[in-house]
Formats: structure tokens, sequence, C-alpha cells
């Protein structure tokens, strides 16, 4: 069963601003993610979120931060592209406020 998909005006932006391949790579990966939020390339953050998993997805230097939501509607929720270094993943909580 699919999920649907969520980007956050933020991120819409960030993705915008990425060079042309990575962008391409990211909208990919990104699309994919409905039909598996948990493939094995990515990884469940240390960080706790009442009804929902905050996950990142990694390709090259780049991170996706989203969040796996499974209620009545199943949604994967994209809040930041980020690069890495160096991103450290300190604002989290300011990520997931509105998930």
């Amino acid at each position: 069963m699919k999920y649907r998909l969520d980007v956050s005006p933020a991120a819409q932006a960030e993705i915008k601003g990425l060079p042309g391949h990575i962008r391409q790579r990211i909208r990919r990966a990104v699309k994919e993610l409905s039909d598996d939020p948990r493939p094995v390339h990515t990884k469940k953050l240390d960080f706790e979120l009442i009804g929902s998993e905050p996950r990142r997805l990694r390709l090259e230097n780049w991170r996706v931060v989203y969040a796996v939501i499974e209620t009545d509607v199943r949604l994967v929720a994209i809040v930041a592209v980020r690069r890495r270094p160096p991103y450290d993943y300190d604002d989290l909580p300011e990520l997931f406020e509105d998930v």
C-alpha cells in the first residue's frame, strides 16, 4: 500500500536550490519513499516523536530528513534536505514541530 507524500515548503525550496544532478536524485528517492518509507539505506533517527518515526535518507553528502506516520492516513512527511557536513541534526525539534 502506498504512502502519501507531504513535502514541506521549506524542503521544497531546499530541493529547488540543489545542484541539478543531486536535485533529480533527491526527487526520485523521495518519490520512492511512497512505496517503501523504510528502505535499507535509510536510518531511524535517535529522536522521540509521538505518533511518528523520524528517519533520514542518505544520498552522497545530502540528507533527506522525514517522518513516517502510520495513522488512518499513511504519510511520509519530508521536512528538510541538508548537506552533511556541516549539518548535524541539532534542529530536529524545530523541523518536526509541525509534523
